[in-house]
């Protein structure tokens, strides 16, 4: 089966995903996309991101690609059967309302909402109709993230100290969505949030959190009863012209991982009790943005559930809700997921 796929926005993400959607052969289609500026409907490439996901000559060609300014007319084709949502969050929720009750599938970039309740009932909504909603959490599929949760999973009691970073320039485009958190909910629920998710995914919801910096630039110190007692994330928007940066240190009992995109190999292992240079270790090929799709693909072909759920973007917001109370009382606070 060949999927029909719609893609929502095309800005940075909307082009990501295009580039994923294409990457992925026959096993889908790109059938649609919408966007309220005329001029990204010609399928022409424009600027802005901050992370490389590759060359395109053309988005897409709008002799084979129906491309519109009407979300109605795009949910109504016949043709499209799932579609990805890459406009600014507070418009997510709206938006996948409508596409849940147009009967489609829908991968909503991350996150899905800056409100918990918003997410719960769109939940609500997806049960009743039936259909896939799945939030894009890109890091759990990217492969040198996808094999730290294997060793992770494999070897819990053997973790000394995980400790992620997340920094690269304040965002220059989308017209001041990003600088104005009460829609986009800062760097905290824009880019750190990969790494809380992350954690959240490698050992569940921390017990409380230990939040210093502000919404856009943060670290957290995540607390577990039962787990690593050094989980730490630190990531935001820096002044100035500063490249993109994720990394991550994970040490075990029988040594560490190192994880940095901006070197080759990105990924390394050294053994506690050896001498020599660290080790580079072999993972997939491709980003997580292509895994991701492809696993969103496999979902919405085999009517499966997803690998990340509305319930896993609900976890995660209850824990940003905490990191932002630490922020503003500069106490440890309590994780509240009910």
């Amino acid at each position: 089966m060949t999927l029909g796929i719609g893609v929502i926005g095309l800005g940075f993400m909307g082009r990501t995903h295009l580039g994923a959607y294409a990457a992925a052969d026959d096993r889908c289609r790109v059938a649609g996309v919408f966007d309220l500026d005329p001029d990204r409907l010609s399928g022409e490439v424009s600027g802005g991101g901050n992370i490389d996901t590759g060359d395109h000559e053309r988005l897409f060609d709008p002799e084979d690609v129906f491309a519109t300014d009407s979300l109605g007319e795009l949910l109504a084709r016949d043709d499209i059967d799932a579609v990805s949502i890459c406009t600014p969050t507070d418009s997510h929720t709206a938006i996948a309302t409508e596409v849940i009750r147009a009967g489609k599938h829908a991968l909503i970039e991350k996150p899905v909402a800056i409100d918990r309740a918003a997410v719960h009932a769109l939940a609500d909504e997806a049960a009743r109709a039936g259909v896939i909603c799945m939030p894009a959490m890109c890091m759990r599929f990217w492969p040198e993230w996808a094999w730290l949760h294997r060793r992770v999973t494999a070897a819990r009691d053997s973790v000394r100290s995980l400790a992620f970073e997340r920094i690269g320039a304040a965002p220059a485009w989308g017209q001041g969505f990003y600088q104005d958190d009460t829609r986009s909910g800062g760097a905290l629920y824009d880019l750190h949030i990969h790494d809380s998710d992350f954690v959240v995914h490698l050992l569940g919801v921390p017990d409380a959190v230990t939040s210093v910096g502000d919404r856009s630039r943060v670290t957290t110190i995540y607390h577990f009863e039962n787990g690593p007692r050094h989980v730490v994330a630190s990531g935001g928007w820096l002044r100035g012209g500063a490249a993109f940066r994720m990394r991550y240190l994970a040490e075990f009992n029988d040594g560490t991982a190192d994880f940095d995109l901006l070197r080759e190999p990105t990924l390394t292992l050294s053994a506690a009790s050896a001498e020599g240079d660290p080790q580079p270790v072999e993972v997939p090929s491709g980003d997580g943005y292509s895994h991701e799709i492809g696993a969103f693909i496999d979902a919405c072909a085999n009517h499966a559930a997803p690998p990340v759920t509305l319930a896993d973007a609900a976890a995660t917001l209850a824990v940003l809700e905490a990191e932002a109370r630490s922020l503003e009382t500069s106490r440890r606070e309590p994780v509240r997921t009910a």
